[in-house]
């Protein structure tokens, strides 16, 4: 009988969760290989360049290659077989091991987690606790699956409850759409099919811990109905033209994975669930021996891609920046920013919107006045770094407060990631302001271009404070100018016309 000891479960889970923050899994490194390869659209290659860039540098450094370091979801297979050495629940001691790793001071992860979620939403500080499935089996080993969910992608997922005659397919189709670029594609798809609601949800977060296998499965060809269903799915998914941070191209997903479980005569439960540019999961056992084991991948293994700036990119200064400036930039244009901007996410939004329409004073030094806003939470900084990585968060989440910020606060520009809403376009447009986007999936890479950074104010909300932030040639893209036009819109148009085969112009 394998005794499991406490102390090697806690020790496995918070070194599995540090070696998901740096290392991508080499399946998931072989496919944006391929996709960087065989893209053919300007803007998604660069962003890929990105991502590739972005994810050998964490690879190299062990930083975390996103700063959204997730949500845990834990899959525990515990042996019937198997003995544990300790008096503590299960769940306490997988949220201990992410108490730990969370924590660790070489590599410091952002703690994301927030309690009391529908009331005063007040931070956990440790990133716990996590979301633990726990399925008893035969055999005397544990079998433990850990994840760390980002949230743009976790806000994509959807779930409905079709018709027995309704076509799976078609409704995944429509959804796809849906979920704009917030989950930052190219990136995986988990279906879930059948069983109850809840069930259909576990099934397709399930499917995300499977291999990127899409390749060898076109290759062999299907033997199933789900496998013809997968690659369906995938080449549906892929000729809707969305790619890379939804700007246009041949690759939207690197694989699309499906589980299926019976269900009642009269149902059709349905779930899909994507996973981003961080894919970050990882599987060990356990048998008494000791704790597990992870080997670092061969760095070898990574596509020789290093990002560079296009040669006459245009730089753009900061400081001084002005609205004729603004309305110089182009739609899908590439900038490099230098200078100083502000940041902000939800919950600054909401209390600098909240003083702005009563008409009290913002706090003393905060302006915005002819100023940019990074849509940004960073992770905290470890040794010589001025700040953790840093990239940017879903922008349209901010899209409420998008009237108060330009009209009352003086904002020039917006960067963040993905598409932003018609209403906010308008407004966008309205004020002659643009909307800039950083790669998701890039955070560390984003860093290196921050030079300085303070907090200017409510440094209580954590990695959710106002920073002011000095940087040398960020890279952004032209998402939305000042006309209204955005590449999120005329991307996947003219990218979906070029895969249909319809002549157009590739740029940008």
């Amino acid at each position: 009988m394998a005794v499991i000891r406490e102390a090697d479960f806690i020790a496995s889970v918070a070194d599995a969760l540090q070696y998901i923050s740096y290392y991508h899994a080499p399946d998931f490194i072989a496919a944006m290989g391929r996709a960087y390869e065989r893209e053919a659209s300007p803007a998604a290659r660069d962003a890929i360049a990105q991502i590739l860039t972005n994810s050998r540098m964490c690879a190299e450094g062990h930083r975390p290659i996103c700063q959204d370091t997730g949500i845990v979801v834990a899959f525990v297979k515990v042996g019937m077989g198997v003995r544990w050495e300790t008096s503590r629940p299960l769940e306490a001691l997988v949220n201990e091991g992410v108490r730990r790793a969370y924590q660790l001071p070489e590599n410091r992860l952002r703690a994301s987690i927030v309690n009391d979620p529908a009331g005063q939403r007040v931070n956990t500080r440790d990133n716990t606790p996590a979301v633990v499935h726990v399925e008893l089996v035969a055999g005397d080993a544990v079998d433990v699956t850990v994840a760390a969910k980002g949230g743009g992608s976790e806000n994509k997922s959807m779930f409905e409850m079709l018709n027995p005659s309704d076509s799976v397919a078609d409704w995944v189709l429509e959804r796809v759409p849906e979920m704009g670029a917030g989950w930052c594609p190219p990136g995986m798809l988990g279906i879930g099919i059948g069983g109850s609601a809840e069930k259909a949800l576990l099934l397709a977060k399930e499917s995300l811990m499977e291999p990127i296998d899409i390749g060898e499965l076109k290759a062999r060809g299907p033997r199933t109905r789900l496998e013809e269903l997968r690659l369906e799915i995938f080449d549906r998914v892929n000729a809707l033209g969305i790619g890379a941070q939804g700007l246009g191209g041949l690759t939207t997903v690197l694989d699309v994975k499906i589980r299926d479980y019976p269900t009642h005569a009269a149902s059709l439960p349905v779930a899909v669930i994507p996973n981003c540019a961080a894919t970050r999961h990882v599987h060990f056992r356990l048998d008494g021996s000791g704790p597990a084991r992870l080997e670092p991948p061969d760095l070898a293994s990574w596509p020789q891609v290093a990002w560079a700036p296009d040669a006459g990119v245009r730089r753009v200064s900061l400081d001084g920046l002005t609205r004729a400036a603004v309305a110089a930039w182009k739609p899908g244009e590439r900038l490099l920013l230098s200078g100083k901007f502000l940041t902000g996410r939800d919950a600054a939004h909401k209390r600098i919107c909240a003083l702005l329409d009563a008409g009290q004073p913002l706090p003393d030094g905060l302006s915005f006045k002819d100023r940019v806003i990074y849509y940004v939470g960073p992770v905290d900084p470890v040794g010589s770094e001025i700040v953790g990585p840093a990239g940017p968060t879903t922008a349209n989440r901010m899209d409420r407060f998008t009237e108060t910020m330009l009209a009352k606060a003086g904002l020039l520009a917006m960067v963040g990631k993905a598409e932003r809403g018609a209403a906010a376009i308008e407004v966008i447009r309205r004020h002659q302001s643009a909307y800039l986007i950083a790669v998701g999936g890039a955070a560390f890479l984003v860093s290196k271009a921050i030079r300085s950074s303070r907090v200017v104010a409510f440094a209580e909300l954590g990695m959710e404070a106002v920073y002011e932030f000095e940087v040398k040639d960020m890279p952004v893209t032209v998402a939305v100018d000042s006309k209204g036009e955005s590449v999120h819109d005329s991307g996947p148009r003219r990218w979906q016309a070029t895969i249909a085969g319809v002549p157009v112009s590739v740029e940008p």
